[in-house]
């Protein structure tokens, strides 16, 4: 079959290469120059199938109005003029009960070991190096009251098979001793060795070298310009080079029609308006989230085990010679910027909350302050539910690859894997509401 991939990030490069590996002639179409520049580029670089939990619990609704007004909220909703996101609210609303709750975490549970283990077979049958420890990830809490709900959330991760565990603050250090000045300020935590750290981007940019290696072809710097339907199907795809230089001041840019066999939507955010421009809605919604990545100036006391910080509701990853901190939901439409108060404010949080927890341990200044960090902000595709989308949408031959939230470098390796086969005509080999099964 002829297939053609839309977006190069982590979810369209895994579906690329599971689809080369399986015979079949691939085209992968990005706006970007390469791949994972968007959403993929700078994530919390944890591979967490235990802390999966979806945003939609039942203490969701109240804290989203209490936070509304705080710079530093970890979930912030802001309103827009956007039906869509209106919509999508209701939904997430509809999912804060602890039924949904369960029902939702299973479904996660359930992606999460697929793609762990498909991502552990795609790393040993290519060799890619992308900063990987396999350290586990703990999570610290610095609120009694927060750490005694503590073992609820980790006795239903062992409910559906991953061994997340509560530890002490003592055995919290000895898993990781560059929290023992910051020690004083915890009151226990839970680890799961299982879990795994690595740059998403690395990998994904190492895997599309790969794919190039077994023919898939790329078309970088190409916008999608519509998706073409025949009756009750896509017959092509209308893409359109960026322009450059003299070329870019004319406006009529020549389009180039793709025809396959079956269309994959793995744009991210981006799915959801393209997937609707052929009658077909799903609920997906980009929430905003920023990293920083920072330069180690003690490697010797930096952290080898990925963290979650409970109060701030980030993760802290070390890849290689940097610290990459990242966390945050804005739920307010597509704006990328870092230059706005309320995103310099949340930017300022990340550095204040690092040097907290690991002073000294990285270059935290700020610009304004002589350093030179590396922010960043992208749009992570949510559902509801944060249970990605993948399948076979209503109109034939196209099919979906996105939804996956926070989780997408967790998840990317397996949901390519799924989608291949399920377009191979095979049924992959976990329990998941796959679209159109």
């Amino acid at each position: 079959m002829k297939v053609v991939v839309l977006g190069a990030g982590i979810i369209g490069i895994s579906t690329a290469w599971h689809l080369a590996k399986r015979g079949h002639a691939v085209t992968v179409v990005d706006r970007q120059k390469g791949a994972a520049l968007e959403t993929s580029f700078a994530n919390a670089a944890q591979i967490s199938v235990s802390y999966c939990e979806p945003w939609a619990n039942r203490d969701a609704p109240l804290k989203a109005l209490k936070w509304m007004f705080s710079t530093q909220a970890p979930l912030l909703f802001r309103p827009q003029f956007d039906m869509h996101q209106w919509l999508w609210s209701l939904k997430f609303l509809a999912q804060c009960n602890d039924a949904a709750f369960e029902r939702n975490v299973q479904q996660l549970v359930a992606l999460g070991a697929y793609s762990h283990q498909a991502l552990k077979d795609v790393v040993a049958a290519t060799g890619i190096d992308y900063n990987r420890l396999e350290r586990g990830i703990a999570h610290y809490f610095t609120d009694a009251k927060a750490f005694a709900s503590a073992g609820d959330a980790a006795a239903l991760m062992r409910k559906y098979g991953v061994d997340r565990q509560v530890v002490s603050t003592e055995a919290l250090l000895k898993i990781e001793p560059a929290l023992a000045s910051f020690a004083p300020q915890i009151v226990g935590g839970t680890y799961t060795a299982s879990d795994e750290s690595g740059d998403a981007r690395v990998f994904t940019q190492a895997l599309a070298e790969q794919c190039q290696g077994k023919g898939v072809e790329f078309l970088y710097g190409h916008d999608v310009v519509r998706l073409n339907k025949l009756g009750t199907a896509i017959e092509s795809v209308a893409v359109s080079a960026h322009k450059t230089g003299a070329d870019s001041l004319n406006d009529a840019h020549e389009e180039t029609v793709i025809k396959a066999d079956a269309f994959v939507v793995a744009c991210g955010s981006f799915s959801a308006p393209l997937l609707r421009s052929v009658g077909v809605s799903l609920p997906i919604y980009p929430g905003k989230g920023y990293s920083a990545t920072f330069k180690l100036l003690k490697p010797d006391q930096a952290p080898f085990v990925s963290m979650i910080d409970d109060q701030v509701k980030c993760a802290i990853s070390r890849l290689g010679d940097h610290l990459r901190v990242a966390g945050t939901i804005e739920v307010g439409g597509y704006d990328l910027s870092l230059s706005t108060p309320l995103a310099k404010a949340r930017c300022a949080m990340l550095a204040k909350r690092v040097e907290q927890v690991l002073p000294g341990v990285c270059d935290t200044r700020l610009e304004s302050e002589g350093g030179t960090p590396n922010f960043w902000a992208g749009l992570r595709p949510a559902t509801p539910t944060n249970i990605p989308y993948i399948g076979q949408t209503k109109v034939g031959k196209l099919w979906v690859n996105a939804g996956h939230g926070t989780l997408g470098w967790t998840h990317g390796a397996g949901s390519g894997k799924a989608l291949a086969e399920l377009i191979s005509g095979q049924k992959p080999a976990l329990k998941f509401g796959f679209l159109g099964a």
